[in-house]
């Protein structure tokens, strides 16, 4: 229990249904939907649309998403949609060109946006109220507007010179970034959505809209083509799943980086947590340590999952052994390898849970801030850049190339536990994500946190060669890390965000926490 002296939230309990986002808006619209008689797929689909237009510098129509989907029979599913790179895109060219990485605010880096394919593909197969009731709340809100919240101004703040072009006329209001409370609207959007919602995935990748987005990319120099668009399919895997101290972590495979929560997890097993003072400097040593190894196995292994051969590898409790083997409880390593992937830190997450218990884990991104920062001139599409999670290096399994899916950061999660899932997860932050659902799972198995108080624990991050540490740790905590050879830094913005729902079968009560280093909530009925 928190100490009520102190801020802080606690925990939300309800017994039919249950959404926890990073916006209350996208958070009360999700419950509306499961109160009409939706299932958790129609509301995490109406909640996550909803986000793009209430958080545009983190998602969008133009971006990607990854889903993990519990049926009420305990099958859980795993549903890719992110998009691959054109089949034009050359890495060679690139090179010739004189890039060293994959450029970030350009046509190369735009990937097809998959994330409408996906919800077009889960409301058929696992929706049971439709797709035109699950984008109706968007629509209205891109039409009438939202007030643009305290955490969304800050990050539009930061990230509004990222836009160009005709981004500047789609997402500033009157040519200036939007202020706490001001209306943010996005017309273009709703007649997207209205298409969408009557003529399904053909209107977006097909037909006007389809042709905006390709001649404003090849306007860019991009070589993206209708047939790129018209192609984007949405994909079924089995989740990865790896056992911790009884519970066990069940991940989407690659592209995403899912694996490496896994392995990270995996390593930290191998010491004794419990034991550690929760919010002191030796547990977020390992851990840091822990997750300079399982990043570095993430940079040479995991690519698009057609080309990610050491999978098995990364996930064997061998591997974790091996690599815990070199870590000094004592000191510092140097970072083995600079990340390979462009670090970012913004994302939403979205998880639901109705009242047949089908959950719902859900994260969708357009990658940097508002993406590249490019838009399309008609319908004013913010384009991801997710090719910037491509590398350059020859023969890397994650090389550019056309057709392919880039390794990618975004990565729902649930945890289970006898068989049967007890909580759906997920953790904002880009890189930061597979770091924070290990340090999630931590909480909840080595130190007994409910949900929201493993989501409210001060956060670090090994990341570029310095150890991020929050303010929430004491001095003297920074001080022993700095002696043990980091170099420890106070992060200029919070790290990341999470939400969780957990399912206690027996008492039947969902339990939510919701972060709140970002403006959302959870929410029940």
């Amino acid at each position: 229990m928190r100490d009520f002296h102190l801020p802080g939230r606690s925990p939300v309990f309800a017994t039919n249904g249950m959404c926890a986002t990073s916006h209350p808006l996208a958070a009360k619209v999700a419950v509306q939907i499961l109160e009409s008689g939706g299932n958790a797929v129609d509301a995490a689909i109406a909640g996550a649309v909803l986000l793009g237009l209430a958080e545009p510098q983190m998602t969008g129509i133009g971006g990607d998403c990854f889903a993990l989907i519990a049926k009420p029979d305990g099958t859980v599913l795993a549903l890719n949609g992110s998009g691959r790179a054109p089949a034009g895109l050359d890495a060679d060219a690139l090179r010739a060109a004189g890039h060293r990485a994959m450029p970030l605010h350009d046509a190369h880096a735009v990937t097809i946006p998959g994330a409408i394919d996906a919800f077009c593909r889960l409301s058929a197969d696992h929706g049971r109220a439709g797709l035109a009731t699950s984008l109706a709340p968007a629509i209205h809100y891109a039409e009438a507007g939202i007030p643009v919240t305290h955490r969304v101004a800050f990050d539009w703040r930061l990230d509004a010179e990222t836009l160009t072009g005709a981004a500047r006329s789609h997402y500033l209001v009157n040519g200036t970034v939007p202020r706490e409370g001001q209306l943010f609207r996005a017309p273009h959007q709703a007649e997207i959505l209205r298409r969408v919602a009557t003529d399904g995935r053909s209107a977006f990748y097909e037909g006007e809209i389809a042709q905006d987005m390709v001649d404003s990319l090849a306007a860019m120099g991009g070589t993206h083509r209708m047939e790129d668009f018209a192609a984007c399919a949405a994909t079924y895997a089995d989740p990865i799943r790896g056992a911790y101290r009884g519970a066990e972590l069940v991940e989407h495979p690659p592209n995403g980086q899912g694996a490496t929560a896994i392995l990270l997890a995996n390593i930290l097993a191998e010491f004794d947590i419990a034991t550690m003072e929760p919010l002191g400097a030796e547990r977020v040593h390992l851990e840091a340590e822990a997750a300079k190894l399982a990043y570095d196995a993430r940079d040479r292994f995991v690519a698009d999952a057609d080309y990610t051969t050491r999978l098995a590898h990364m996930l064997s409790p061998d591997t974790a052994r091996a690599l815990a083997a070199r870590i000094d409880p004592d000191r510092a390593m140097a970072a083995p390898a600079e990340l390979s992937e462009a670090v970012h830190k913004d994302t939403v997450y979205i998880t639901v849970v109705d009242s047949d218990r089908m959950a719902v884990s859900l994260i969708y991104s357009i990658f940097h801030g508002f993406g590249s920062g490019l838009a399309s001139d008609r319908f004013g599409i913010l384009f991801q850049n997710r090719g910037a999670g491509f590398t350059l290096e020859a023969g890397h399994p994650n090389e550019a190339a056309g057709g392919k899916r880039p390794m990618h950061t975004i990565i729902p999660a649930m945890l289970a536990r006898d068989g049967r899932i007890d909580m759906p997860f997920g953790v904002m932050g880009g890189a930061y994500q597979p770091n924070g659902h290990a340090r999630f799972l931590s909480g909840i198995v080595d130190f007994g946190l409910c949900p929201q108080a493993a989501i409210d624990a001060p956060r670090s991050f090994a990341d570029g060669g310095k150890l991020k540490v929050e303010r929430g740790y004491t001095d003297a905590v920074r001080q022993a890390l700095a002696d043990k050879g980091h170099e420890v830094v106070i992060p200029d913005t919070a790290i990341g965000g999470a939400q969780a729902i957990r399912i206690d079968h027996d008492l039947g009560v969902l339990e939510g926490g919701s972060d709140p280093r970002k403006d959302g909530c959870a929410l029940g009925y």
